[in-house]
């Protein structure tokens, strides 16, 4: 039964099909259903020691390591978890996605979210394409502790266009290692079509600029509208008084009447 669930199951790196060299996507099926579908472009920040000059310092390099185009993937879909895994150049880069589905109640009753609840990163300062000279090269992990990220309500992806920016802490003496993410759509539950994401959760940072991109248009259509109706009860005050009998006000005015 494992195997046969095994071979119903197929991952797609579908990172070919996107216009952005620098972005990914990759797709996971269960039984002939889209059941996690990811898009995004990933890039790490890696800090690590070389040695000085005199060889007796140490000091600190930065390495940045974009995720590869030819990443391979694996996945896993659940009720309620759900996970993606992807490697590069023969493993030497490794970074597991966690996805948690809950609920909680709120002012209008239980609702469900599901959430990133996890980052693994594993990567290996021996490998030269991005690590040079690194002091005691060898593999490290670096993992987010008590995440809870993307969170979006239950039967939507998550969409976010802003870099973003989780920090992951590193077997390496404790380093801090950066994960910029940007250009992220999401949904690791309840896709409702093959190969479509469900209706769109975005992220703050996109609703605040897209409300700085749009207020000045509600600004200038308000004003406008003032303006035309300041006019129009212009006009029709000026139409009004402009149709009233005028009362002279020099009495000598008064003397034809009568």
């Amino acid at each position: 039964a494992a195997a046969r669930l095994a071979a119903e199951q197929e991952v797609e790196n579908l990172s070919g099909l996107s216009p952005n060299p620098e972005k990914d996507i990759f797709v996971v099926r269960e039984n002939r259903t889209t059941c996690l579908m990811a898009e995004f472009a990933a890039k790490f920040i890696v800090p690590y020691d070389v040695w000085a000059s005199n060889y007796v310092d140490l000091i600190t390099e930065q390495a940045d390591i974009p995720l590869s185009r030819g990443a391979e993937m694996k996945g896993k879909c659940g009720t309620n978890e759900s996970e993606l895994e992807l490697s590069w150049l023969e493993q030497a880069y490794t970074l597991k996605l966690s996805f948690l589905k809950e609920g909680h109640n709120t002012s209008r009753g239980p609702e469900a979210f599901w959430r990133l609840s996890r980052i693994q990163f594993t990567y290996d300062t021996s490998e030269r394409t991005y690590f040079k000279d690194a002091v005691s090269p060898g593999k490290h992990t670096a993992s987010s502790h008590r995440l809870s990220a993307l969170v979006t309500p239950a039967g939507k992806s998550y969409e976010c266009q802003a870099q973003q920016t989780i920090s992951l802490i590193s077997s390496d003496h404790q380093k801090s290692v950066q994960l910029l993410l940007s250009e992220v759509r999401l949904q690791p539950f309840d896709i409702a079509a093959d190969f479509v994401f469900s209706e769109e959760h975005k992220c703050p940072v996109d609703q605040r600029e897209q409300l700085e991109e749009t207020l000045p248009l509600i600004l200038g259509l308000i004003l406008g509208l003032v303006i035309v109706i300041t006019l129009g009860i212009y006009h029709i005050h000026h139409k009004l008084t402009a149709s009233q009998v005028q009362i002279p006000r020099d009495r000598s005015q008064y003397k034809h009447m009568g």
